[in-house]
């Protein structure tokens, strides 16, 4: 199983490497819906994290802005991605190739005991396949933030993306739960359209938002979005004015509190 999800970080670094392969200047340039950075910062960003995790140092570098920062993650990855904009883009990809390919090579070499390793990652402390998931969840986020800002598309299917899918369903009982956290006997659905998603059903009891093993035909809301939707939603790349307005997300049922859950659904912070 451990090789298996080197393998999904393996397939999201191609995906990026492959994408970016053609870009122009003026792609590099482009802002995405990360505040400040750009296409370019979007790949600064994950060589600064791959950097990290093979005890590199960081460069001894002030941003020159950090209106954009709101903690002090943000601010060390600020540092990593401000020292790269000296550079061209296409010198970006050419190091997040290196980097990758001796990340994986280590990954590679792992045995089951590394793998079971207890390790530091985002969400506090655990086996080092935690932090595996984490980091290939966060590589498909990236590559989408990149996607949508250049209207490339893709992406969207296969095991990554499948991966992804599930590490924000994973979310929602806590978005429901403790953000929201409507009335005892709520049912909220999640329904993700396309060929990467399905239904998420939750049930309020005891003040806490618990999984359904079965759709209930009448929830008292029903939220309809496809990956895209979900993903931007989940990380506050979007907001619930802009999805709800463009039509991105559709509610049926009690719209008030399906407003609600879309205007929290951003778990990353």
């Amino acid at each position: 199983m451990s090789q298996e999800m080197v393998d999904l970080m393996e397939t999201v670094w191609q995906s990026i490497a492959a994408l970016c392969a053609d870009f122009t200047d003026e792609q590099w340039t482009v802002a995405t819906e990360c505040p400040g950075w750009t296409v370019q910062d979007q790949v600064s960003h994950l060589v600064g994290s791959e950097c990290r995790l093979l005890g590199r140092p960081a460069p001894e570098h002030e941003p020159s802005d950090t209106s954009h920062v709101r903690n002090e993650v943000g601010q060390s990855n600020e540092v990593l991605v401000d020292y790269r904009r000296q550079f061209r883009g296409a010198d970006i990809l050419a190091e997040f190739r290196e980097i990758t390919a001796e990340r994986l090579a280590i990954l590679r070499a792992m045995t089951a005991d590394d793998f079971a390793a207890e390790t530091d990652n985002p969400l506090g402390r655990g086996p080092y396949t935690d932090l595996l998931a984490v980091r290939i969840y966060d590589a498909w986020v990236h590559e989408q933030d990149i996607r949508r800002a250049l209207n490339i598309p893709g992406h969207l299917s296969g095991p990554v993306a499948q991966h992804a899918y599930g590490r924000t369903a994973m979310a929602m009982p806590f978005v429901v739960g403790r953000k929201v956290k409507p009335d005892d006997a709520t049912t909220t659905v999640f329904e993700i359209t396309g060929e990467t998603g399905g239904t998420i059903a939750l049930n309020m009891e005891g003040g806490r938002a618990h999984r359904l093993e079965t759709t209930p035909a009448s929830p008292t809301t029903r939220l309809t979005m496809d990956l895209t939707a979900f993903n931007a939603l989940g990380t506050g790349r979007w907001a619930a004015e802009h999805a709800l307005a463009s039509g991105a997300v559709t509610i049926a049922g009690d719209a008030a509190l399906g407003e609600r859950i879309v205007g929290e659904m951003n778990f990353m912070i």
